[in-house]
Protein backbone atom coordinates (compact mmCIF):
# COMPACT_ATOMS: atom_id res chain seq x y z
CA UNK A 1 0.00 0.00 0.00
CA UNK A 2 1.20 3.76 -0.82
CA UNK A 3 0.78 6.30 2.26
CA UNK A 4 -0.75 9.21 0.19
CA UNK A 5 -2.23 12.95 1.21
CA UNK A 6 -2.50 14.63 4.23
CA UNK A 7 -4.88 14.58 7.29
CA UNK A 8 -5.51 16.87 10.17
CA UNK A 9 -5.76 15.56 13.28
CA UNK A 10 -5.52 16.29 16.94
CA UNK A 11 -3.60 13.96 19.14
CA UNK A 12 -6.06 13.38 22.96
CA UNK A 13 -4.70 14.01 26.29
CA UNK A 14 -2.70 10.92 26.40
CA UNK A 15 -0.83 11.88 23.11
CA UNK A 16 -2.65 9.06 21.31
CA UNK A 17 -3.15 9.71 17.43
CA UNK A 18 -5.43 8.40 15.27
CA UNK A 19 -3.86 6.32 12.18
CA UNK A 20 -6.42 7.34 9.26
CA UNK A 21 -8.52 4.49 8.65
CA UNK A 22 -7.61 3.83 5.48
CA UNK A 23 -4.35 3.26 6.52
CA UNK A 24 -4.74 0.83 9.35
CA UNK A 25 -4.15 -2.42 7.92
CA UNK A 26 -1.01 -1.78 6.82
CA UNK A 27 0.51 -2.02 10.67
CA UNK A 28 -1.28 -4.81 11.68
CA UNK A 29 1.93 -6.24 12.05
CA UNK A 30 3.02 -3.46 14.09
CA UNK A 31 4.47 -0.08 13.95
CA UNK A 32 7.77 1.48 14.13
CA UNK A 33 7.38 5.37 15.32
CA UNK A 34 11.10 6.50 14.75
CA UNK A 35 12.38 10.23 14.89
CA UNK A 36 13.03 11.68 11.35
CA UNK A 37 15.98 13.72 10.41
CA UNK A 38 13.57 16.15 9.99
CA UNK A 39 11.21 17.77 12.47
CA UNK A 40 8.38 15.26 12.29
CA UNK A 41 7.97 11.92 13.28
CA UNK A 42 8.05 9.09 10.94
CA UNK A 43 5.21 6.18 11.27
CA UNK A 44 6.96 3.10 9.47
CA UNK A 45 5.21 -0.45 9.32
CA UNK A 46 7.51 -2.97 11.53
CA UNK A 47 8.51 -4.90 7.91
CA UNK A 48 9.61 -1.69 6.40
CA UNK A 49 11.70 0.15 8.75
CA UNK A 50 13.74 -2.79 9.26
CA UNK A 51 14.66 -3.14 5.48
CA UNK A 52 14.88 0.72 4.80
CA UNK A 53 17.29 0.59 7.69
CA UNK A 54 19.52 -2.17 6.53
CA UNK A 55 19.52 -1.13 3.10
CA UNK A 56 21.15 2.36 4.47
CA UNK A 57 23.69 0.59 6.67
CA UNK A 58 24.26 -2.52 4.18
CA UNK A 59 27.95 -1.65 2.75
CA UNK A 60 29.01 0.12 5.98
CA UNK A 61 31.95 -1.24 7.99
CA UNK A 62 29.60 -2.45 11.22
CA UNK A 63 32.46 -1.41 13.14
CA UNK A 64 33.26 2.04 11.67
CA UNK A 65 31.53 5.31 12.85
CA UNK A 66 29.50 6.12 9.98
CA UNK A 67 27.64 2.69 10.76
CA UNK A 68 27.25 3.45 14.66
CA UNK A 69 26.06 6.72 13.70
CA UNK A 70 23.59 5.24 11.58
CA UNK A 71 22.42 2.75 14.12
CA UNK A 72 21.85 4.99 17.04
CA UNK A 73 20.08 7.62 15.15
CA UNK A 74 17.74 5.08 13.77
CA UNK A 75 17.46 1.99 15.71
CA UNK A 76 17.79 4.17 19.02
CA UNK A 77 15.27 6.54 18.64
CA UNK A 78 12.36 4.48 17.27
CA UNK A 79 10.03 2.47 19.32
CA UNK A 80 8.19 -0.60 18.33
CA UNK A 81 4.14 -0.65 19.32
CA UNK A 82 0.94 -1.75 18.21
CA UNK A 83 -2.32 0.26 17.48
CA UNK A 84 -4.67 -0.21 19.77
CA UNK A 85 -8.22 -1.62 19.36
CA UNK A 86 -9.21 2.00 18.52
CA UNK A 87 -6.67 2.59 15.77
CA UNK A 88 -4.63 4.57 17.62
CA UNK A 89 -1.27 4.75 18.51
CA UNK A 90 0.59 6.24 21.44
CA UNK A 91 3.40 8.59 20.52
CA UNK A 92 6.63 8.96 22.54
CA UNK A 93 7.39 11.70 24.56
CA UNK A 94 11.07 12.23 22.90
CA UNK A 95 9.32 11.97 19.79
CA UNK A 96 6.98 14.91 20.53
CA UNK A 97 10.02 16.98 21.58
CA UNK A 98 11.73 16.23 18.59
CA UNK A 99 8.89 17.30 16.27
CA UNK A 100 7.77 20.27 18.22
CA UNK A 101 4.39 18.36 18.63
CA UNK A 102 1.60 19.32 21.23
CA UNK A 103 -2.11 18.57 20.30
CA UNK A 104 -2.79 19.64 16.48
CA UNK A 105 -1.08 17.75 13.92
CA UNK A 106 -0.59 16.69 10.07
CA UNK A 107 -0.44 13.20 9.15
CA UNK A 108 1.56 13.52 5.69
CA UNK A 109 1.59 9.80 3.81
CA UNK A 110 5.15 9.73 2.09
CA UNK A 111 4.83 6.66 -0.13
CA UNK A 112 6.07 4.05 1.66
CA UNK A 113 5.28 5.68 5.28
CA UNK A 114 3.77 8.12 7.44
CA UNK A 115 4.89 11.49 8.79
CA UNK A 116 3.21 13.05 11.71
CA UNK A 117 3.88 16.62 11.61
CA UNK A 118 2.97 20.08 13.85
CA UNK A 119 1.00 21.63 12.11
CA UNK A 120 2.78 25.19 11.77
CA UNK A 121 5.69 23.68 10.73
CA UNK A 122 3.76 21.15 8.15
CA UNK A 123 2.45 24.59 6.64
CA UNK A 124 5.80 25.76 6.47
CA UNK A 125 6.97 22.71 4.75
CA UNK A 126 4.66 23.36 2.36
CA UNK A 127 5.59 26.23 1.25
CA UNK A 128 9.31 24.75 1.14
CA UNK A 129 7.89 22.19 -1.30
CA UNK A 130 6.14 25.25 -3.38
CA UNK A 131 8.97 27.01 -4.13
CA UNK A 132 11.42 24.07 -5.06
CA UNK A 133 9.33 22.20 -6.78
CA UNK A 134 9.92 23.29 -9.95
CA UNK A 135 13.90 22.86 -10.07
CA UNK A 136 13.96 19.68 -8.20
CA UNK A 137 11.41 18.23 -10.78
CA UNK A 138 13.67 20.07 -13.80
CA UNK A 139 16.78 18.36 -12.30
CA UNK A 140 15.51 15.25 -12.45
CA UNK A 141 16.20 15.45 -16.53
CA UNK A 142 14.64 13.65 -19.69
CA UNK A 143 13.42 10.11 -18.52
CA UNK A 144 13.95 9.38 -22.28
Amino acid sequence: MAFRGHYQHSLDAKNRLSIPARFRAAFSSGVVLAKDPEPCVAIWPTGTHEAIVERAVSGLNPMGSRYRTLSRFYQGNSFDLELDAAGRVTLPPPLLAHASVDKDVVVVGVGDHLEVWAGERWAAQQDSLDAQIEEVTEQLGDPS
